[in-house]
């Protein structure tokens, strides 16, 4: 028996995680930086928890209370609110609460990327909050004033005007007591690709409210960075930040799909295209590209999100090929990304919390986290961003998409494309992978419905309609058939530990997949295993003396702001 994909579950877990890392005496405030390995165990405040941090866990927690249903995680959703709709300033920007930890007062652009999605959420949810109406509506006006507009391309051979809007914001960093100053910079580089991450949250805007301006800056900011900022080679090929690189990919393809544009919708599937090569087929996805030797390569959580939202637009775009990436990357490497058991963890509960740093309960409080920098067979406690307060905002965004998309309906038909137990108005899907090949389908209302059929249901899947074949229609890579109230609609198929062998992160390791889940890989990894899916081996966690604290990962009360603004 082996484990099965659970969304729901994942959900839980991290609505947990992100309802119980926050800072009580501060409000719900999250805590970005989570020190597990030390000795005892920790987390800290630093910059970035009032900065994007109250943006993407705000938007993170709506998504798995959605999931989930009720309202468990209530008041820390709104606590996260109040943050939210505090420290604006001039141009509508979003600054951060000058905390002790805080240091220099400033609205980083990359920063908005994470607040306008948030701002998006409250106004669609609360469409009489109007303090949350005029900020959307201010920051994404007051960042477009910003911009530098380049008009005419004066060259060697003469001036020629530009025929589409391009802009580009003069530095990534805007004081709060300064505006620009070019002498700062976040030490991220990668400033035109970086400051257009709120390219799909200024997409989404225009779809809500059809904000001209914001569909003027989104378009501004995509043709800068596919052009005049030289970011990606002739094959949308890149040197640097993966996670940049495919939150703009899908950004331009939402943004090519609601304007029908081929050309915006081709390139951020060439971006795609180019992290795949790169990446695993069970979803390992470094952290950069050409950036260091790939054997020091890390997968951050928030990569994996950007592929499964990246893949989900492209299928929107008819491209269903995309769906297995989707799927197999969910079900693998998203989930095993979170953390499970935290018996590992040293922890003194004698030690009273003091200003920024807690201490209580930190391995109870830390089930549900997303690593920011897995290997493909282990999470190395040792490493900074073991666990990652980024790619806690981000994975329930995914998973919700994941969710979202298990079951759609096109055209009047219901397909099932993500094998998984889900039961809706309509339909009651249950999966038996990865332990037998058996997917049914239990009408609950008349309807057409179909299955969607993968390489991984080997040459001869059977189909069956009340237990009889022959009743169903193949069709455009789905398995149709038509429904009444109480028929059950089966797709069967041989299924088998099968031994593949892939290079990843420049060493070979070899993944048992069951169909679509990944159950076993070797090499075993340290500190904390990944695919340990086989329920009848014993799972191997380390123990206390397992997981040394080292220097390397101590940020002290004068490091953490630069430390965390830097990842």
């Amino acid at each position: 028996m082996y484990e099965t994909f659970d969304p729901l579950k994942s959900a839980e877990l991290v609505r947990h995680y992100i309802t119980n890392m926050t800072d009580k005496a501060c409000d719900n405030l999250p805590y970005w930086l989570l020190l597990p390995n030390k000795k005892p165990a920790e987390a800290a405040h630093c910059r970035v928890d009032d900065a994007e941090l109250v943006g993407s866990w705000y938007e993170g927690l709506v998504c798995a209370m959605r999931m989930l249903g009720g309202n468990e995680g209530e008041n820390v959703k709104q606590s996260l609110r109040r943050h939210l709709m505090k420290s604006w300033g001039e141009h509508g920007l979003r600054f951060c609460e000058p905390y002790e930890w805080t240091h220099t007062v400033h609205s980083s652009f990359h920063e908005m990327g994470y607040i306008l999605p948030a701002l998006n959420l409250i106004t669609e949810e609360y469409p009489d909050d109007a303090e949350a109406e005029f900020r959307t509506a201010e920051l994404i006006r007051g960042m477009r004033s910003l911009v530098i507009e380049r008009k005419v391309r004066t060259f060697w051979s003469g001036d020629y005007q530009e025929t589409e809007p391009i802009y580009e914001f003069p530095n990534d960093v805007y004081l709060k007591d300064g505006g620009f100053d070019l002498t700062r910079h976040t030490g991220r580089g990668e400033q035109s690709i970086r400051n257009a991450l709120m390219l799909p949250a200024l997409v989404r805007r225009w779809e809500l409210k059809k904000d001209e301006t914001a569909l003027d800056l989104a378009v501004g900011l995509t043709n800068y960075v596919l052009g005049p900022s030289r970011y990606f080679n002739w094959k949308m090929e890149f040197f640097g930040h993966v996670h940049s690189a495919a939150w703009f990919a899908y950004g331009i393809i939402y943004l090519g799909r609601l304007t029908d544009n081929p050309v915006y919708i081709e390139k951020g599937k060439a971006i795609y295209d180019y992290i795949r090569s790169i990446s695993s087929s069970f979803g390992w996805v470094p952290e950069y590209a050409q950036w260091h030797p790939m054997t020091e390569e890390h997968c951050e959580t928030c990569c994996v999100r950007d592929m499964i939202i990246c893949a989900r637009e492209l299928t929107r775009c008819g491209y269903d090929e995309y769906w297995d990436d989707m799927n197999k990357f969910a079900r693998n490497m998203l989930v095993e990304n979170q953390v499970r058991y935290t018996g590992y963890v040293t922890v003194d509960n004698s030690l009273p919390d003091r200003s920024g740093i807690t201490y209580h309960d930190i391995d109870k409080r830390m089930k549900g986290g997303f690593t920011g920098g897995s290997e493909p067979n282990s999470i190395s406690l040792t490493r900074f961003r073991s666990i990652a307060g980024c790619c806690v905002g981000t994975a329930p965004t995914a998973l919700k998409t994941v969710w979202d998309s298990v079951i759609t309906k096109e055209n009047g038909v219901y397909t099932v494309n993500i094998p998984c137990n889900k039961e809706t108005d309509e339909l009651k899907l249950v999966s038996e992978l990865p332990n037998r090949g058996r997917i049914s389908l239990t009408a609950l209302k008349d309807c057409t419905a179909a299955f969607r059929i993968y390489d991984w249901m080997g040459k001869a899947p059977v189909f069956t309609l009340n237990g009889e074949e022959g009743r169903t229609e193949i069709s455009g890579g789905l398995a149709l058939a038509k429904l009444k109230a109480g028929d059950v609609f089966e797709v069967t198929f041989k299924i088998r530990t099968r031994w593949v062998r892939e290079t990843v992160r420049g060493t070979e390791y070899r993944a048992a997949w069951r169909g679509c889940d990944v159950v076993d890989i070797t090499p075993k990894g340290e500190h904390i295993r990944l695919f340990q899916r086989d329920l009848s081996k014993p799972k191997y966690y380390p123990k206390p003396e397992d997981v040394t604290f080292t220097g390397a990962a101590n940020y002290g009360p004068t490091q953490q702001s630069s430390a965390a603004d830097n990842t």
